[in-house]
């Protein structure tokens, strides 16, 4: 079981330059969990690839059920206070926190390519291309 941001997410439906080693992710642990908020940052991705024309509607719609699908059963609302807790300590967003605080509670890391996540949290946080070493 591993904690997931959304970029991770992201990368793992969209093809694009992360896509191998996301895949790759996945290969060692499918068991991916996010807090409920990763809907909504997915849906902002995916409405950016629909304003540029990257894709159509049917595309985002088809790619974030899929996501959803997915994520069924593994999304979680977390703890302000633990929250708040985690933004006090670093310069992240209380969105980034969010992961962070979804990792701390299920005992597990959390998989970004956030590089403020990666150096405020380094005991929790991991890069895809070291969670696959």
């Amino acid at each position: 079981m591993i904690v997931v941001d959304t970029n991770i997410l992201a990368y793992f439906w969209i093809q694009g330059e992360h896509t191998s080693v996301v895949e790759q992710v996945f290969l060692r642990d499918p068991d991916w969990h996010a807090p409920v908020l990763w809907r909504s940052e997915f849906r902002n991705i995916l409405a950016g690839y629909l304003r540029r024309c990257e894709i159509t509607l049917e595309t985002a719609l088809e790619i974030l059920f899929r996501a959803e699908r997915q994520m069924r059963g593994k999304e979680y609302m977390v703890e302000t206070f633990e929250v708040m807790n985690l933004v006090a300590q670093s310069n992240c967003s209380a969105y980034d926190c969010e992961f962070v605080a979804l990792a701390k509670e299920l005992d597990t890391s959390l998989i970004t390519t956030d590089k403020q996540i990666l150096k405020a949290f380094p005991q929790i946080a991991l890069s895809p291309e070291t969670f696959v070493k």
